[in-house]
This record gives structure tokens, sequence and C-alpha cells, in this order.
């Protein structure tokens, strides 16, 4: 069962973080080392913001964040953007330019997923589409030698979607954060180095 206030919420909200799941992505980067300091960081399905907000640390100074989402970000970072609108259809040519963002990105994020129904296929299938259109856009804007994370909730198709990430990139982890809720089928594929 989802437990709302948990340990994770509880400590999020103790660390000004907007939600829980920014642990998440600190346990993918402690482990795999996908952001550093003075990347470009695009940051898919960016709301509520906290793995912005986590990035944002990260980056420092010399960094920049771009984040999107459908919903609006209500967040103020020092070294990030955000725009609102759907990543198939958005054009981020003038809020890159206007921002001063250096075309690649160093590193592309995906936490998004979908409005869940009862339907545990329709879920998994809505959360492949978004993992695909996650790496379309890595493919676009990721630089060679980049890092792509991205959620996708365990199916027979997300093998699948792995393979179809060792095409792009030289190693593809998964991994489970110990924060995600029990009842949660969703875990993480971490592709580095971007050939």
């Amino acid at each position: 069962m989802y437990k709302k206030n948990d340990h994770y919420a509880r400590k999020a909200k103790k660390e000004n973080y907007v939600a829980r799941s920014v642990y998440k992505l600190k346990e993918i980067d402690e482990k795999y080392k996908v952001i550093h300091s003075g990347d470009q960081v695009l940051d898919l399905g960016a709301s509520p913001g906290s793995w912005s907000q986590y990035a944002s640390e990260k980056i420092g100074d010399k960094g920049k964040l771009l984040g999107i989402d459908l919903k609006k970000v209500f967040l103020s970072l020092p070294n990030a953007v955000f725009m609102k609108g759907d990543i198939l259809t958005l054009d981020m040519g003038p809020a890159l330019e206007e921002h001063g963002f250096i075309h690649p990105f160093d590193v592309v994020i995906s936490d998004m997923a979908p409005d869940t129904t009862s339907s545990r296929f329709t879920d998994q299938m809505k959360s492949l589409e978004l993992c695909e259109m996650a790496l379309e856009a890595a493919k676009k804007v990721l630089r060679p030698g980049g890092h792509f994370v991205c959620k996708i909730f365990d199916s027979g198709d997300a093998m699948g979607f792995r393979d179809e990430l060792k095409n792009h990139f030289k190693t593809v982890q998964l991994l489970r954060p110990k924060s995600t809720q029990q009842a949660s089928k969703e875990f993480f594929m971490i592709g580095k180095h971007k050939k």
C-alpha cells in the first residue's frame, strides 16, 4: 500500500525538498555518477521539482537546468529554467538561446509517469511510451558521452526498452532505489556514455 507520510516524505520536508522522489535520483547519482558540476541538465516531467532541486545543487553556479512538464513548476532555482508544455511539440530553441544554454545537454533525466488507471497493462504501456519519448529527446539533445536516467514501470516490454537503450549507450544499468514505495511497480534505467 502507498504510504503518504513515510520516512522519506518526512525527510524531504525536513531537508526542504518538494517531494520524496529526490532520494531516488540521489541514490542513482551516488551509485552511477550521472550529474556533475557545470553540467547542462534536461529534466523531463520536472513537476513538482525535487529532481530539479537535487540536480541544481549538483551542477552549481556554472551548470544550467531546463525543466519541462505538462504541469507548471512552482520553484525558483538560480540555475534553472522551467517550461510548461509537451516534450513532443515544445520548441525549446528560443528558451535555450534566451537563457544561455549551450547545446547539447550533458544529462537527460526523466521521472515522467502516466496518470495511473485501474489497468496495470495500460499503465505499463503508457510508461513505456513516456520512456520512448524521453529517449527520442535524448537522441536529439544529449551530447556523445552524456548520461540518461528514466523511470519505467515493470513489464515484459521494459526489457525490450533496455535493449533499445543498449543501442545508444555504452552501459545500461537497472535500479530500484531504496526509497521506492513497496507497492510501486517502478524502477529506473540508467544509460551511461551516449554512443
